[in-house]
């Protein structure tokens, strides 16, 4: 009977896997043939031209400029929030502290707030203090956004990190700051992996920056000018009436799926390399 019915778990546990793929493969088919076509060197070196949008010459060199600045720096000042956030629950707080608790379960909410919400509260932000749609309100936002994914991503490692090493580097007379070099480098496989989960997400939203970061023609040249997103550029093309504008949208999203692909193989790399010099 146990045999009978292990066989029946795998069969459909091979069904699960056979289903996810074939949505993952019509997917990429999908956007790949109707896409590739339009993918060319002109569309993502030029600036859209006057009648882009009409089916006429140009590019997406501003969403894909504006997208990399937006996310490159969202990214950034996500680690440099988060990495004291993760050090202050793991080595200042104690194992069971109540605050070290609530900080992550705070986050887990957080984590789950759709990015339309954090696009309608940094726009309230932005109005209350009378700024503009600009590429500083997208890296706010996207910012605001990734926070919770670099935490409790590192979180989780930290927790993992084994007791007899912090320990261990009290016994040698190290302090906390000291300390956390030591579970910093245990936690750089956490790093990358919120790295790669945050962008990934990141250069894909498309609801936070239609309200913070807005839309435009050009490479955004200071902070306080609107800045054009690789999502948003789908959007606009795909809602158009004409074919010619339709298939660059999804060779635009070709070319946002390969920066996935690319972020994705490049952070398993960089986790695999890491894990090598982590205690487990």
């Amino acid at each position: 009977m146990k045999y009978i019915e292990e066989k029946v778990f795998n069969v459909l546990m091979i069904i699960a896997i056979c289903i996810v793929f074939g949505f993952f493969a019509s997917i990429i088919w999908t956007i790949a043939g109707t896409g590739l076509p339009s993918l060319t060197w002109e569309m993502v070196s030029q600036l859209p031209g006057g009648g882009f949008y009409l089916g006429k010459e140009g590019g997406i060199l501003n969403a894909l400029a504006g997208s990399l600045m937006i996310v490159s720096a969202s990214a950034l000042l996500g680690l440099l929030i988060s990495i004291p956030i993760v050090f202050y629950i793991n080595i200042y707080l104690k194992k069971q502290s109540r605050l070290a608790y609530l900080t992550r379960l705070s986050f887990d909410v957080l984590l789950g707030i759709p990015s339309i919400v954090y696009g309608a509260f940094a726009f309230t932000i932005m109005i209350f203090f009378g700024l503009k749609t600009s590429l500083l309100g997208g890296i706010i936002v996207i910012t605001l956004l990734i926070i919770p994914i670099f935490v409790r991503s590192m979180d989780e490692v930290a927790q993992s990190i084994p007791k007899d090493l912090l320990d261990a580097s009290y016994s040698l007379g190290a302090t906390r700051w000291e300390t956390c070099k030591v579970v910093l480098r245990q936690i750089a496989p956490g790093i990358a992996t919120a790295t790669l989960l945050s962008t990934g997400r990141a250069i894909g939203d498309a609801a936070g920056v239609l309200f913070t970061a807005g839309f435009t023609d050009n490479i955004p040249a200071a902070l306080n000018e609107p800045a054009a997103t690789l999502p948003l550029s789908v959007f606009f093309q795909l809602s158009s009436p004409i074919p010619e504008v339709r298939e660059r949208a999804y060779a635009a999203a070709l070319l946002l799926t390969i920066i996935v692909l690319v972020l994705s193989i490049a952070g398993r790399i960089i986790t695999n390399r890491f894990s090598k010099h982590s205690i487990k």
